[in-house]
């Protein structure tokens, strides 16, 4: 990903590397980056930077507070026949439970999909009880540790839950409000991404 800027100072990666420098100076590092749709004249005044972060996959907890051991397998995987992908999003605006982010997203996810074929035998030789769910959750790292699994959990009225997966993302933003009376620390609200697998 590439970011504008249209500061005239020195910028310098997170990992101290030099990305760019004043307007006076090209862009280094990455390569050389210049806007064509740009006058000559104008274009010593932007400054580009190339920003790029690994996302890797933290191994969930099971409950809030407690440190899981082992890995968790990656999701989806192929522990069962993949019939659907239910996507969802969910927010904490006020209280910074990511908890409950969570299971808002989770909710999202599957409120506005109906699966009939599991009940009206539509998959042949496959029987309601075998419904089988894999989830993934993208939720900021520093929140990892708060996330109560068992209550998200909940959220699910049926199928068997094979996997549960924990990455790195999500977002925590401000809510442009510090309401104490909602439970607000502070005026954090904090965003996660859910994906739900379905199969059997």
């Amino acid at each position: 990903m590439v970011v504008c800027s249209t500061l005239n100072s020195q910028f310098l990666s997170s990992s101290g590397e030099l990305r760019c420098l004043s307007s006076n100076r090209s862009c280094t590092s990455a390569g050389s980056y210049s806007n064509p749709f740009l006058p000559l004249s104008n274009r010593s005044s932007f400054l580009f930077l190339r920003i790029s972060r690994p996302i890797t996959a933290a191994t969930a907890t099971a409950m809030a507070g407690e440190q899981s051991q082992g890995t968790v397998d990656a999701v989806p995987n192929s522990s069962m026949k993949l019939l659907f992908v239910e996507m969802g999003v969910g927010y904490d605006q006020h209280g910074q439970d990511v908890t409950a982010a969570a299971m808002r997203a989770c909710r999202d996810a599957i409120s506005s999909n109906s699966i009939p074929a599991f009940r009206r035998g539509s998959i042949p030789g496959v029987t309601f009880d075998q419904m089988k769910l894999q989830i993934k959750l993208g939720v900021p790292r520093t929140l990892q540790q708060f996330l109560n699994i068992e209550k998200v959990k909940s959220v699910f009225p049926y199928g068997k839950i094979m996997n549960f997966e924990v990455v790195d993302g999500g977002l925590i933003c401000s809510s442009g409000v510090h309401v104490e009376e909602m439970g607000d620390k502070n005026d954090d609200c904090y965003i996660v991404n859910a994906a739900v697998y379905v199969g059997y």
